[in-house]
């Protein structure tokens, strides 16, 4: 059974190596371990049989929005409920910061909609846009999905 925990600065070299492993793929920005020591308390982790399993963190992007960052899990744990358990977390989070909405910029569409967001247009975004996109390769050719979800 897999558990979240927020993440110590014990955890910042298993989460380099798996951020690590999906930017080499192109489908995460890296992150490097003196950004993962600043950033640790952004971070929640997935844990089974005592080892990090899973990531990911929270990024406000403004007064009532916030994106989940750095997702991931090692290959052999999905499939298993825990990205969902994650998500719960981050979200459970931005719930108790009384954040009304959460996004994501993704491949995994299915996956972000299964845990109820909705695709929505990526240009209602302009803090990710401005903080972020600006210094990313694919910025003028980007083809991840932007999900939203809206907190009651």
């Amino acid at each position: 059974m897999a558990t979240c925990r927020s993440a110590t600065v014990d955890d910042i070299e298993p989460l380099y190596l798996m951020i690590e492993e999906y930017a080499q793929k192109g489908i995460m920005l890296p992150r490097s371990r003196a950004a993962l020591q600043r950033q640790i308390d952004l971070f929640v982790v997935a844990e089974m049989d005592g080892k990090v399993v899973g990531c990911g963190s929270l990024c406000r992007l403004g007064t009532d929005l916030v994106e989940i960052r750095s997702l991931g899990l090692h290959d052999e744990y999905q499939g298993k409920g825990i990205g969902s358990l994650i998500v719960n977390a981050l979200t459970e989070e931005a719930r108790r910061q009384k954040i009304p909405k959460i996004m994501a910029l993704t491949y995994a569409v299915d996956f972000f909609l299964r845990n109820g967001f909705d695709i929505v247009e990526k240009e209602i975004f302009p803090e990710k846009v401005w903080t972020d996109c600006v210094n990313c390769s694919k910025q003028h050719a980007c083809d991840e999905i932007a999900v939203l979800k809206r907190l009651n």
